[in-house]
């Protein structure tokens, strides 16, 4: 029996014959019945896992970050940061709860609101104003917006190059089943997406063009009185994007930490994604009042702020070695160039008159605790080692008991 989500899918084309990748996209993701980010009963670390749960090092640097970009705004009484596809919240968690050990007026300032379209799945924590929202609800905000694989799930829409063209790839039903047609693009802003390339794509290539950034980035540029914007993602410039390396397109589907079906199958209940252009989005930022400081990867962007100092401090922290194992596997998940080191960060700013990403550092020389694994994140160790997880004590028959 299909879902509702699968219902209106097959009812449009019924009433039009065909719907374009991203109407379906868009439905398959966010239907507010049975979309995949729409369950109330869906847990993405099912599914995949990100940086965050990897370990609280990353929401520890993005606040180190955050306090240089406050210090570097002369401090203004009240920065708000606005997370935008928050999820469960575990990033404000940790950037909040690392905030406290930064200076006290930075802390003092410091406004968080944790935004999804989903309610929120457990009740705030202290200092993190959780709020369910469509888009950014948001004007005059002095501070930063930031992202963390949201960008990837806008919908886009799949073309081929044929005859030196792109022809847009429509979705159909034939005799009960799905089947993809290409045609006319429903829009030249795919055609005018591909023309600032070195070259167009050879023939037969797929690929995705999202358009979805345009408001994106018009969204951010509108809620932005003053200050920054970080998106965190994966993705490529327009060149290697489109390249012959990725001639079959981008387009992944993710269930239970594997590649997923097909984008037809487990409509609803698995995640849709693709790769994200930053050409792109730093083109729609400038066009909407963002300039970009500096593009960058994941990887850099956290040794930037100190994580190589964090990483060789395990040894003198007084772990077990089970401890100091574990969190040095989360911590290098989040450097791994082919896995999430690899991902780009894309920083921007808005009337702050800053054009150097050099002055977003913190001058400190105060010595920062190091994060460490806590209950909400993932036992990476345990996952991928299982036997990494037991302790030969737990054989040992004379335990101390209590009296």
């Amino acid at each position: 029996m299909k879902g509702s989500v699968e219902a209106e899918i097959r009812g449009r084309i019924a009433r039009d014959g065909r719907m374009t990748f991203a109407d379906f996209m868009e439905l398959a993701l966010y239907h507010p019945l049975d979309g995949y980010y729409s369950r109330k009963s869906v847990d993405p670390h099912a599914d995949y896992y990100t940086s965050p749960a990897a370990h609280p090092a990353f929401g520890a640097l993005i606040a180190v970050q955050l306090w240089g970009m406050w210090a570097a705004m002369d401090r203004p009484p009240r920065f708000h940061v606005l997370e935008v596809g928050a999820g469960s919240g575990l990033l404000g968690r940790d950037i909040v709860r690392y905030a406290s050990h930064l200076p006290p007026a930075f802390l003092a300032s410091l406004s968080y609101v944790a935004l999804d379209r989903r309610p929120a799945r457990r009740e705030s924590a202290e200092r993190v104003h959780q709020v369910q929202a469509t888009g950014l609800p948001f004007r005059g905000v002095v501070g930063c917006v930031l992202s963390n694989e949201l960008v990837d799930s806008f919908p886009v829409h799949r073309f081929e190059i044929r005859g030196g063209e792109p022809r847009e790839t429509y979705l159909s039903v034939d005799d009960g089943r799905y089947v993809e047609v290409l045609d006319e693009p429903s829009t030249p802003l795919i055609a005018r997406r591909l023309e600032g390339l070195a070259a167009l794509p050879a023939e037969g290539h797929r690929g995705e063009v999202s358009l979805e950034l345009t408001p994106w980035a018009e969204a951010v540029a509108a809620a932005l009185d003053r200050g920054f914007a970080i998106t965190i993602d994966y993705g490529h410039e327009a060149d290697d994007l489109y390249s012959q390396e990725r001639a079959q397109g981008t387009l992944q589907t993710f269930h239970r930490h594997t590649d997923g079906a097909g984008p037809y199958e487990r409509i609803g209940t698995q995640d849709i994604t693709a790769h994200v252009d930053f050409s792109a989005l730093v083109a729609e930022g400038e066009a909407a009042g963002l300039r970009p400081l500096a593009l960058t990867t994941q990887a850099l962007f956290l040794r930037g702020l100190g994580f190589d100092r964090w990483r060789q401090r395990l040894g003198a922290e007084g772990l077990t070695q089970q401890e100091r194992d574990a969190n040095r596997m989360g911590m290098l998940d989040l450097v791994r160039l082919e896995g999430l080191g690899g991902f780009k960060v894309l920083v921007q700013e808005k009337g702050t008159g800053i054009t150097d990403a050099d002055r977003l550092s913190p001058a400190s020389d105060r010595e920062l605790p190091l994060p460490l694994l806590g209950p909400d994140h993932l036992a990476l160790m345990e996952a991928r080692y299982p036997h990494a997880a037991w302790d030969p004590e737990d054989l040992w028959p004379w335990r101390d008991e209590p009296p």
